[in-house]
Order: structure tokens, then sequence, then C-alpha cells
């Protein structure tokens, strides 16, 4: 494969740029010959957060409950994903999935299909220590925390309320309910978060949890992102060698989206998400579905394809599947960030899901 400029993949494979339909059987590919094999599912656009590079203080408008899927529509477009598009790996995002309460019955479900997919949620540790073993009795596999300071003024700060002794206590609760690797994802304020990311690292390092740090994107409610603002991936790791031996952990990266280094010699790692600055699109693996049943084929695409009109008005699972199918297969090349007409997506993060 041949990636030019940001990421972005060349023609290639079966799909190699036809402007026919979607194939019927087989893989999740889109016309680029990438397979989706990942699927992200917000559960909810709430959150008891009100981190400054998402949404604003007072928070958003809600989406109706009335438009979320219930917990048997998640657990049947799952059953479609995995059964019949070769879905292998099923992350519950949000917003914030902890306050879903039929989050366990979801998990359960999905955990009974076969072939079992692996199953993540991405949380901001808030109410983790209350469900962790709840949902490792579930069947869920692992965790991602949402943490981007130890230092409570900043955490504050960052996140608006004072919530940082609740984030640590979850985090240890999940590694206790065997929720491992145990990762923590942070996004780094561009004020504090050269001192963060130091703390960060070593206090990942002592309690045994892998550090990913993501380049600040262009996905918040007021549109407030600016370029010049956010650390890059180049600068996170000049940051972090200036206190730590960093070395390239051999093992292929595959479509991970995280550049990994060993730490000191390891075993502990840090990870680098550069979304912005090294894009890694030609290996991207992933669908997304919204709390209110849109597939969206990019984390910043513009449009959608309704799965919940179909669910709602008695669709059969055929139906189901061949408009995912199209909805994938009509994916972009990249994510367009650094195209000079970029246009930002109108759901934030906290609606998209992460």
């Amino acid at each position: 494969m041949t990636v030019i400029g940001l990421g972005v993949p060349s023609i290639r494979g079966p799909a190699a740029g036809s402007s026919g339909p979607a194939p019927v059987t087989g893989p999740l590919i889109d016309t680029f010959g990438r397979v989706a094999t990942d699927l992200r599912v917000s559960l909810t656009d709430r959150c008891n957060l009100r981190c400054t590079y998402c949404m604003p203080a007072e928070g958003l408008d809600w989406m109706p409950r009335s438009e979320m899927l219930s917990a048997d529509e998640l657990v049947r477009l799952l059953r479609i994903a995995v059964t019949r598009l070769g879905i292998t790996t099923v992350r519950f995002t949000g917003g914030e999935p902890l306050l879903v309460p039929h989050l366990e019955d979801v998990v359960a479900g999905t955990a009974a299909l076969r072939p079992r997919p692996e199953m993540a949620v991405t949380t901001n540790g808030l109410g983790l220590a209350r469900r962790a073993e709840s949902l490792a009795a579930a069947g869920l596999n692992r965790v991602n925390v949402s943490l981007d300071t130890v230092d409570a003024a900043h955490f504050a700060a960052i996140t608006r309320r004072d919530r940082l002794d609740d984030v640590v206590v979850g985090l240890a609760a999940a590694q206790r309910a065997g929720l491992g690797p145990v990762k923590v994802n942070a996004v780094l304020d561009p004020v504090t978060g050269r001192d963060d990311v130091v703390a960060l690292l070593t206090f990942c390092l002592e309690h045994d949890y892998q550090l990913r740090v993501i380049e600040q994107m262009p996905l918040d409610a007021g549109h407030q992102w600016r370029r010049g603002e956010v650390l890059t991936g180049a600068e996170i790791l000049e940051i972090l060698r200036g206190h730590f031996t960093l070395t390239a952990d051999p093992a292929p990266r595959g479509s991970a989206p995280a550049e990994v280094w060993r730490v000191n010699g390891g075993p502990g790692t840090v990870g680098v998400i550069a979304s912005v600055s090294q894009a890694f699109c030609a290996a991207c693996d992933r669908s997304r579905l919204t709390a209110d049943g849109q597939v969206r084929n990019c984390l910043f695409a513009r449009d959608e394809t309704d799965l919940r009109v179909l669910l709602r008005s008695g669709a059969d699972d055929d139906a189901i599947e061949s408009t995912w199918r199209s909805a994938m297969w009509s994916k972009a090349a990249g994510h367009g960030i650094n195209d000079p007409g970029f246009v930002q997506p109108a759901r934030p993060m906290s609606s998209i899901g992460g």
C-alpha cells in the first residue's frame, strides 16, 4: 500500500475506486479497500463533566430519550454488525456511557454473540468504582479512562468538576476487576499540558496503566479549536524525552491509532495518537454508530445514514445490512482536517462518540 499526504489511502484492493454499488457479502469495505472491523457505539450524548475542549460549562441540549436506541435495538444492530458485517471489536462510548443504566445488558447481549467480539468502554471514570465488577461479570474485556491530568487544580479547571479522586478510585477498581490492560486517554491542555503529561506518565507507570496521549481535534461544541494552540504529537514526544527514554515498540502498529513507545526500556509504554499532524486514515478500520442510530463512516463525516428509522419501521436484517454496507462504501479517503476547505462536523464529540 502506498500512503500519500497525511494518511490518505491510495486506491487498492477489489474495490479499486469503483463507483458501483457496495458488495452484498464479505467484509465491511469501502472503495479504497479499507475493511471496517472496529465498531464505536455511542450510548448517550450526556456527560457529567464539562471539559473545556468538549462542551460549554452549561452543557448542551441533550438528545431526547425517545430518539435514543433501546437496549434491544442496540443488541440487534450489534448482532448484524458482528454476524453479517465482520465486526470483531466493539467499543462503547458517549457522552459518558456509565450514565446509561442498561450498559451491562448491552454488554451481556454482545458477549453472547458468536463469534464473540472483544468489548471495551471509554469512560470518564466517575462511576467506574461502582460498576467495574458488574461490567466485568457481563463480559466487558477492558476500559479506557479519560484523564488529562493528575493535578487536582488542573483537573477541576479542565473538567469544571472537582472529581479527580473519583477517577483515580475508578481506575483502581477497573484493574481489580480484571478490565485490563487499563488504558488512560489524555487530551493535553495547551497551557498546563507540558507539565501534566510528565506527571501522568509517571502515575501510569507506577500503577501499570497504559497512557495514550491524543492530539486535540476540532470536535468541540463551540467550534473554538485552533490549530496553533494544540500540542502536536512531535511536541509531546519531545517533552517526554526530556524525562524518559523512549524507544519505538517493535510490534507492528497495524490499524491501531497510537504510535507506541517503550518507556525506559519497558515494560511500561506510552502511545501518541497524532490524529491531526500525522493522520492515519489509510489504515482506518472503524465504523461508528451514534446513540440515535446513525451510522457514521468517519469521525469527521458530514453525512450520516439513519438505521433507527429502519429499525422502527419494521425493516428486516437484510435491509439494515445493505444500508450499513452502502454507508461504509462511500467513506472518504481522509478526514480532511488539513484541507483548506475543512468544515468541522455539526455534531460535537460528545454526540458522535469517541
